[in-house]
């Protein structure tokens, strides 16, 4: 049980990166976030088609990434 939930922590953070540095810059250095997090803030510019997915894609392995951690850190404590 203890190699699975380690070996499912390594594809997590895997994919994790992958799909980090498959999306685009969000800004450009500190005038980006300045100006642009106004911007994207108020919704004037709504991820579309493949940054969607990669956006949401990334919520998910996070949020797996961060339960998995999580588990694997209470089986070695135990």
């Amino acid at each position: 049980m203890d190699i699975f939930f380690k070996i499912l922590l390594i594809i997590f953070s895997l994919g994790l990166i992958a799909v980090v540095l498959l999306q685009k810059g969000k800004s450009a250095g500190l005038s980006g976030a300045i100006s642009g997090g106004a911007e994207h803030l108020f919704g004037k510019q709504k991820a579309r088609g493949l940054d969607l997915f990669l956006q949401r894609l990334t919520v998910g392995l996070a949020a797996g990434f961060f339960i998995t951690a999580l588990i694997v850190a209470y089986l070695i404590k135990v």
